[in-house]
């Protein structure tokens, strides 16, 4: 039915662009949609919480569906389309037993690691969407930086005829990324959460200073986390482009966390 749709927009050579989501928008997914609206002629959002990425130890009804408020959110930004599958037009009710689409090495570090069959269903459904939807452009936002850097890899690897291109994080006035995630926060753990971002600028600030010794700094900044009472997954200097652990050679940077704050797991990054 999508592609019914979405046919006569290709007939008449426009430029599909598609932000795919998993519902609950905020700010940082609206800004992801005038994006989309910026780069061309129809915008397409896709809403779906995919069960491929929750491992079975992660509650997905839990997850926040607020599909009234969101829907209304994207009318007023003037998206053209709103896709919004559910689990049997998507996986025909055997989600786990289908064919998924693995990239490896990326997929098994950082989040990979703490959540190692999360980035398989990233990759699946993304992929799934790509060849239902049929977009010139995909959006995604740098606040899921590891994912970002996947998507361009799958896409890359896979010869798949659509370009990625990236959001910027959006943030409260006090530095904290803005997350559906947020929500579980209690009232002092919003008080502590900003600690997260400010971590990472002094990560940042050690490192435009010129010093090159990543773990001695990465383990300083986990200290400081756990100062603020955070429980750190991880926090890593990596390759912006591809990653991998730096050398003194690479020039761009990123320093990406995951730290858990109560029950909430939270994630930034900053480049460098």
């Amino acid at each position: 039915d999508v592609r019914n749709v979405l046919s006569e927009q290709q007939r008449q050579r426009h430029k599909i662009v598609l932000v795919p989501t998993m519902g609950n928008l905020h700010e940082g997914h609206l800004e992801l949609v005038r994006k989309a609206k910026s780069l061309g002629t129809c915008s397409i959002v896709s809403i779906f919480v995919n069960p491929l990425q929750f491992s079975e130890t992660e509650d997905i009804d839990i997850y926040p569906r607020t599909f009234r408020e969101d829907q209304q959110k994207l009318i007023e930004e003037g998206v053209d389309y709103l896709f919004i599958p559910d689990d049997d037009e998507m996986y025909q009710g055997r989600s786990r037993s289908q064919t998924q689409v693995l990239v490896p090495d990326l997929s098994q570090i950082l989040c990979g690691k703490s959540r190692p069959t999360h980035f398989q269903g990233v990759t699946t459904v993304v992929i799934k969407l790509i060849n239902i939807i049929e977009p010139h452009i995909i959006v995604f936002g740098e606040k899921d930086f590891q994912q970002l850097i996947l998507i361009k890899q799958m896409v890359s690897d896979l010869n798949i005829p659509v370009s990625v291109v990236s959001g910027y994080i959006v943030r409260e006035q006090d530095g904290l990324a803005l997350s559906s995630r947020n929500r579980y926060l209690s009232k002092q753990e919003r008080t502590k959460a900003p600690a997260l971002y400010e971590t990472l600028c002094w990560v940042k600030s050690r490192l435009e200073t010129g010093e090159m010794c990543y773990e001695t700094i990465e383990e300083q900044a986990s200290e400081r986390l756990i100062k603020n009472t955070f429980k750190p997954d991880y926090l890593s200097i990596r390759d912006a482009d591809t990653l991998s652990l730096p050398d003194t050679q690479t020039k761009d940077l990123v320093v990406i966390a995951a730290a858990y704050l109560g029950d909430a797991r939270l994630i930034d990054n900053l480049r460098v």
